[in-house]
């Protein structure tokens, strides 16, 4: 890897960020944060107007979502499809208003507007001693779900770096103050620590990463490249895997957060047949509000045979 393409290091000192080329960051970060102090039918009805936008004008992850939900909801008629694209982008224009809710507000003021199923589920996991893979998803309630879950339990959280420094030194810090510990997404180090230590730890596995450690599991019907890692994590840690999902209410403003029963014999030695139990979990639970979900990600990207064509007009 070239030093240009490398890496850099976290950097969350906002001393480093004056200069004038991160003032249009700065300028988008103060619209962040005056709109998360607006009421909260006020947030979504913003939300849907910029979902409808990018709807409207954000062509290819248009494209993208259409592919998606057509492989995905092929039971639907063609109407129920657009309709469900429409939707995710709605949905995910509301989730982008969370964002700035979940990194300058205190999420303790949406508890009395939120309800959490199945804690105990985590709670008996957790006194086994052996730590607990909190088993999450791309749900458009992404950063808000995990804001408000850390009024009901202590968490640490794997993240991937936002290829904007400066966005990425407003997101961890905001996550430093809800979370005991923000990892990398390579820093299986920490996360193993973290397990040893009796902790919880949110972790996503739901997107093509590539052609490395996967195995192809069904995701709704369609073949999918399915990391393995949660497999080897539990396996290496004995940790409990405990899935859960968050979704913001359609009826009304608020938000449901739900903690599911541990992995049973997981990880079971076959990484086809875990990987398959995993996306059978999170396919019930996006099934729950289909448009909630991040369907502008080429979830199908990587196909089983590297001379298959793409579904999305590329490879």
């Amino acid at each position: 890897m070239t030093k240009k393409h490398r890496k850099q290091p976290r950097n969350t000192d906002y001393s480093v960020y004056r200069h004038p080329r991160w003032w249009p960051t700065w300028a988008g970060i103060a619209i962040m944060w005056c709109v998360a102090q607006l009421p909260i039918r006020f947030q979504w009805w913003l939300g849907k107007q910029a979902g409808l936008l990018a709807w409207r004008f954000a062509s290819r992850r248009r494209h993208i979502a259409e592919v998606n939900i057509r492989l995905c909801f092929a039971e639907f008629n063609q109407a129920q499809q657009s309709a469900l694209v429409r939707n995710t982008f709605i949905a995910n224009g509301i989730g982008l208003i969370e964002l700035g809710v979940a990194w300058f507000r205190d999420p303790a003021k949406l508890t009395n507007i939120t309800d959490v199923h199945g804690k105990e589920h985590l709670d008996n996991a957790l006194a086994e001693g052996k730590g607990v893979l909190l088993l999450g998803g791309h749900y458009s309630t992404l950063d808000l779900g995990g804001s408000l879950i850390t009024e009901y339990i202590e968490a640490d959280v794997m993240q991937r770096d936002h290829n904007n420094p400066l966005m990425n030194a407003i997101m961890t810090r905001a996550r430093e103050r809800r979370y005991k510990s923000v990892l990398g997404a390579r820093d299986l180090r920490g996360l193993f620590r973290s397990l040893r230590n009796n902790r919880t730890v949110w972790y996503a596995t739901d997107q093509d990463y590539g052609r490395k450690d996967i195995v192809f599991a069904p995701f709704f019907g369609i073949q999918a490249g399915t990391i393995t890692a949660t497999s080897r994590i539990a396996a290496h840690s004995h940790c409990k895997v405990v899935p859960f999902s968050h979704f913001r209410r359609e009826d009304k403003p608020g938000y449901d957060i739900y903690f599911h029963p541990p992995l049973k014999s997981f990880p079971s030695g076959d990484d086809l047949q875990d990987a398959t139990l995993i996306n059978q979990i999170l396919e019930r639970e996006i099934r729950r509000a289909p448009d909630q979900y991040l369907w502008m990600h080429r979830r199908f990207k990587t196909r089983p045979d590297i001379n298959d064509p793409g579904f999305y007009g590329d490879k």
